[in-house]
């Protein structure tokens, strides 16, 4: 809008010559000129630090945490915050305010990784100048291996040793398979739908020791089905060990987050 009035009021001065006309043009000119100024106030202020971000795993979307802090003693406007792969619209951040902001990522691989380039941009007040403020930190991250395979149960399902006894009858599940065929609820097969009678199980020996080179036919599938079975038996509260081929992983020894940090840099 700014361009087309400039150039309409060129013409005009152009062609009639009126004072008013040139007042007009310079007025629009100082208008559109002064949004670097003030572009500058705006955004000069903004301080962006990241935060330690919650769990990422390899293939699934998750996100990088950045604290927004306005140390100027007015509101900021029209402020976006861009990352790698997306950019998040804050819009006003008042006076001596703080904002936590969450960026959109999704990692291709498992491992240790570097997130930059991230910067706040704002095109206050008028659009006619766009000014940015690179974030110079850079985040520092891991990500873990994508938890996938078989569940916990299934794997529990096709050991000799079951880990437990079965204490009171819990109803009906579908035959994957892997079940036993003294299982199998005939009544059902008789319906045409197979299925198996599912118990709950009294755990007698809660250390489950799971073998890292039966766990799959290759290492990141291996390292994949142990990082599920380790997130699910931290969802159940049991105590379990890992079998690497040089070190062995215990959970009554370390933290779930240290096993999955060995898991996703091996």
């Amino acid at each position: 809008m700014l361009v087309v009035l400039l150039f309409g009021l060129f013409l005009e001065a152009y062609m009639h010559d009126f004072n008013l006309v040139y007042i007009s043009l310079f007025f629009v000119f100082s208008l559109a000129f002064s949004a670097g100024p003030l572009g500058v106030l705006n955004l000069g202020q903004l301080k962006a630090t990241f935060l330690p971000s919650s769990r990422l795993f390899a293939k699934q979307e998750g996100h990088i945490s950045l604290n927004i802090e306005n140390q100027a003693k007015t509101s900021v406007w029209a402020i976006e915050l861009y990352g790698e792969e997306t950019s998040v619209n804050l819009g006003e951040i008042k006076a001596k305010s703080k904002r936590l902001v969450h960026l959109d990522y999704s990692p291709k691989k498992r491992g240790t990784f570097h997130y930059d380039g991230c910067y706040l941009q704002s095109k206050y007040p008028l659009a006619t100048a766009r000014l940015t403020l690179a974030i110079e930190e850079r985040y520092e991250g891991i990500v873990y291996p994508e938890p996938k395979g078989k569940s916990l149960a299934s794997f529990l399902s096709e050991e000799q040793s079951y880990f437990g006894e079965e204490k009171e009858f819990d109803g009906l599940q579908s035959y994957d398979g892997t079940q036993k065929l003294s299982s199998i609820h005939w009544p059902s097969l008789a319906k045409g739908e197979l299925a198996v009678k599912r118990f709950s199980k009294e755990i007698q020996n809660p250390n489950l020791v799971f073998d890292f080179l039966k766990a799959g036919g290759n290492d990141e599938a291996r390292l994949s089905q142990l990082c599920l079975w380790v997130l699910t038996c931290e969802k159940q509260n049991l105590a379990f060990s890992i079998q690497l081929p040089k070190q062995r992983l215990d959970s009554r020894k370390e933290a779930i987050d240290d096993i999955l940090k060995k898991l996703a840099k091996y």
